[in-house]
């Protein structure tokens, strides 16, 4: 029996987290993919690598944004 704490198979899959590199760019920057995979390489884009993945995490590029002068 699982309570409120637990999840259960059955449950939707929790809000996403991540984002692909060329998904990330072009959402919030309207890079291109190449741009997008530049702009990681550079520092630009924050990214993780989980095995052969590269992922952006969403509250990363949020606090950027957050925190960006112009």
């Amino acid at each position: 029996m699982l309570n409120a704490a637990n999840t259960s198979r059955h449950d939707p899959a929790p809000e996403q987290k991540t984002l692909d590199v060329p998904t990330a760019g072009r959402i919030y920057f309207g890079l291109s993919p190449e741009a997008s995979y530049r702009a990681v390489r550079r520092g630009q884009i924050p990214a993780i690598r989980i095995g052969k993945m590269l992922r952006v995490p969403i509250i990363l590029l949020d606090r950027m944004l957050e925190n960006a002068s112009l």
